[in-house]
C-alpha cells in the first residue's frame, strides 16, 4: 500500500490547545493531569481535562450538534491552521473526494447521562432537549466534521475503544489506494463522561494518582480527553522533512474482553506488519510512543511484545503521563505527537513514572532523548485485543 503524507495535523488535549503547547509541555516533561473533582463524580480520581470546553460554544449553524465531545472537537479543528489546510485541500480536490474517518468510544454520551438525570421524577419524561442522532450517536463526530466543512465524501467512525483513532489511518489508505478517494480527515474525539469514569472504576483500572507508565508501584489510568485531526493525501512528491505514515499493522487476537494477550502475541504481530509495510527493520525504529495505560497487566505484555520483537536498546515510553489515558482519542493524538517527534528530534520522556518495573525489559526513557529520528512507531491496544501500530517515518532529501 501507499505511505500517506500528513500534510497537516493538530491535537487538543489537557496539555493545551494545538501543537505549540504540545511540544512545550513535551520538552517540560509536564503533564496535563490533575487530582481534581469533576461534574458530578464521586471518586478519588485524576483526570486530563480540557479547560474552557462548557463555556465554548459551537458555530450557530451547527448548534444541534451541541455537546461536549462536538465542541471539542470544533476546538480541535480551529488550531494550528488546520481548518484552512482542509479547505485548501478542498479546492484542490472537491468536496466528494475527501473522506472524514474518525475514532471515538463514547461519543457525546455525556448529554444522554445529563438529560436522563434532570427527567421528571413521577413521569420519567426527559424535561430537557435530547438529540440522540446529533450528539451521542457514534457516527456524530465524523457528521459534525463533515458539515463543519460542508464534505460530501465517504464518512464513518471506527469505535474499537483505544486503537480507534489509530485505525482510521489504515482505513483511509485503504480508500485511497481504491482511488473512492484523494485526501481524509483522520484522527479522533472523545471527551469525559460519567460512563467511562465509572466504568473503568468499576474494573479497578483507576489510579488515585497521575498514572504511572511502566513504573514498579503503577496501578492503573488516569482518564483524559482530547481530539486529534490529521489530513492525510497520496505521498507522490513530499518535500524532505514532510511527515509520512509508511507502515500500519493491525491485528485481533481476541484473547479476553479486557486483557491484553499475556506473552502480547496480537501487538507484536501488528507491529511486524507495521515494520513489514514500511519495508524496516526493528533495528532502524528510532522511538516507539508505548501504548502504555499503566495497568500492570498492559504494560507488562506491551513490554514482553517490545522486548521480544525490538530487545533492549530502542529508546519508548508512553506519553500517557502527559495526556492521560485518552481512549479513542489516543491512536490519534499519539501519532500527532510522534510526528512532533521526528520533527524535532526529541523522543519524550514519560511522565509520572518514578522508578521503572525491574520486571520490564524495554528501554523506558525517563527524561527526554534529543537525536535526529527518520522512523518511529506508534502502538495503540484496545479492549478485546483489538491492535494498531503505525510507523511515521521524516522524508530526507
Amino acid at each position: 500500500m501507499s505511505p500517506l503524507h500528513l500534510s497537516a495535523y493538530t491535537m487538543t488535549s489537557a496539555l493545551g490547545a494545538g501543537l505549540a503547547p504540545t511540544l512545550d509541555a513535551l520538552r517540560r516533561q509536564r503533564s496535563g493531569v490533575r487530582h481534581m473533582q469533576w461534574e458530578s463524580v464521586d471518586l478519588d480520581t485524576c483526570l486530563g481535562e480540557v479547560e474552557g470546553l462548557d463555556d465554548f460554544r459551537l458555530r450557530e449553524d451547527l448548534a444541534a450538534f451541541d455537546c461536549r465531545n462536538n465542541r471539542l472537537a470544533q476546538l480541535g479543528l480551529e488550531q494550528d491552521g488546520f481548518a484552512d489546510a482542509v479547505r485548501q485541500a478542498m479546492q484542490r480536490h472537491g468536496t466528494g473526494r475527501i473522506g472524514v474517518f474518525l475514532g471515538t468510544s463514547t461519543s457525546g454520551i455525556l448529554s444522554t447521562e445529563l438529560a436522563f438525570r434532570q427527567r421528571d421524577a413521577a413521569t420519567g419524561a426527559f424535561t430537557v432537549p435530547l438529540d440522540y442522532r446529533h450528539t451521542h450517536n457514534c457516527y456524530s463526530v465524523a457528521d459534525f466534521v463533515r458539515s463543519y466543512f460542508g464534505l460530501t465524501g465517504p464518512a464513518f467512525v471506527v469505535s474499537t475503544a483505544c486503537s480507534s483513532s489509530a485505525k482510521v489511518f489504515g482505513n483511509a489508505q485503504r480508500m485511497l489506494d481504491c482511488g473512492l478517494i484523494d485526501a481524509a480527515v483522520v484522527g479522533g474525539v472523545d471527551s469525559l463522561c460519567l460512563t467511562t469514569l465509572y466504568g473503568f472504576n468499576s474494573l479497578q483500572l483507576v489510579s488515585a494518582r497521575p498514572c504511572r507508565p511502566f513504573d514498579a508501584g503503577r496501578d492503573g489510568i488516569s482518564i483524559g480527553e482530547a481530539g486529534a485531526f490529521i489530513l492525510v493525501e497520496r505521498a507522490t512528491t513530499p518535500e524532505a522533512g514532510a511527515i509520512v505514515m509508511s507502515g500500519i499493522g493491525e491485528s485481533s487476537d481476541a484473547h479476553h474482553m479486557s486483557s491484553p494477550h499475556p506473552e502480547g502475541l496480537g501487538a507484536r504481530a501488528a507491529m511486524q506488519q507495521a515494520m513489514a509495510m514500511a519495508g524496516l527493520q526493528p533495528a532502524q525504529i528510532d522511538y516507539i510512543n508505548l501504548h502504555g495505560t499503566a495497568t500492570p497487566s498492559n504494560d507488562a505484555a506491551e513490554d514482553k511484545a517490545v522486548s521480544g520483537l525490538f530487545g533492549t536498546a530502542t529508546p519508548s515510553s508512553s506519553t500517557k503521563g502527559h495526556t492521560g489515558h485518552t481512549l479513542g482519542a489516543a491512536g490519534g493524538i499519539e501519532a500527532v505527537i510522534c510526528a512532533l517527534a521526528l520533527r524535532h528530534g526529541l523522543a519524550p520522556g514519560g511522565c509520572g513514572t518514578e522508578v521503572l518495573d525491574p520486571r520490564l525489559q524495554s528501554r523506558y526513557l525517563l527524561d527526554n532523548l534529543e537525536q535526529p529520528m527518520r522512523h518511529v512507531l506508534s502502538n495503540s491496544f484496545g479492549f478485546g485485543g483489538s491492535n494498531c501500530s503505525m510507523v511515521l517515518s521524516k522524508v530526507t532529501a
